[in-house]
């Protein structure tokens, strides 16, 4: 199924952090109002067409940090085997983590992340951190590294200086399209966010990752992107109620792989 080409034009938006005004957001409104949802276990095709059950947890999980290390080691400390097939692997000589160039990820286990189940483990299929977020009554988001939880929105930051020689934060939220994951994502077999197979979702992606953006943004900024966000799905809605008159449902206002997904 055809994936939407990455240099499809988006709808962005700009507005001050409201809780601090040295901070500005630019924010993907056509990739937060798509109908993206994560498929893992129902139909996702896997990054790599050798590893279809695996998801995009080939790789392992690089940490953004110390502080992530140590605040998923908080709940790895709490997994069992019921619920974590590899927990003897994880708690052997090599551990659960493995160095990589100067960095730290989660350690690569029969071609997958550790804590990856098989789909036919009694204790859940998939993630077993994610897992345990249910046990614990917490939202997966929670429990996990930050990479994992995020993709596929992307945050990035980049100080803008403006020419009376002020500048501010940038900080934006869109896409985890292919070139996030660099060089290598071209060559990805397969991928979720602009692929009409995952654009099934009952919610738009504010809300349905509205914990994951909360997280990102912090309470404040998120009522007003989703302020935007309803703004920008009103106008979609009445392009569309305008019929063959109005204009055409351009790209920047609705994913493409939205409105194909509406042809599925």
């Amino acid at each position: 199924m055809t994936e939407t080409p990455l240099d499809t034009p988006r709808t962005w938006v700009e507005f001050t952090n409201p809780d601090d005004p040295g901070e500005r957001f630019r924010c993907d409104l056509t990739w937060l109002t798509s109908s993206w949802t994560c498929i893992f276990g129902r139909g996702c095709a896997g990054i790599y067409a050798t590893a279809p059950d695996a998801g995009c947890c080939t790789l392992g999980a690089h940490f953004s940090g110390k502080k992530d290390l140590r605040h998923t080691a908080s709940f790895v400390e709490q997994l069992t085997p019921a619920r974590w097939e590899k927990y003897r692997k994880g708690h052997g000589k090599k551990g659960w983590t493995q160095p990589e160039d100067d960095a730290t990820k989660t350690r690569v286990v029969d071609g997958a992340c550790i804590f990856l189940n098989s789909p036919d483990f009694a204790g859940g299929g998939g993630c077993a951190l994610h897992h345990l977020a249910g046990d614990l009554g917490l939202e997966p988001h929670e429990t996990k590294p930050d990479v994992c939880w995020q993709l596929p929105i992307r945050r990035t930051f980049r100080t803008v200086e403006l020419t009376d020689e002020t500048s501010y934060l940038e900080i934006s939220i869109g896409e985890y399209d292919r070139r996030g994951w660099g060089p290598g994502g071209h060559d990805l077999d397969w991928y979720c966010s602009g692929n009409p197979e995952a654009h099934i979702g009952v919610e738009p992606v504010y809300l349905g990752n509205q914990g994951e953006l909360v997280r990102l943004m912090g309470r404040s900024a998120y009522d007003v992107l989703a302020g935007y966000c309803e703004a920008h799905l009103l106008q979609v809605a009445a392009t569309v109620a305008a019929g063959p008159a109005g204009r055409p449902l351009l790209p920047l206002l609705v994913h493409p792989a939205t409105l194909a997904a509406e042809d599925l």
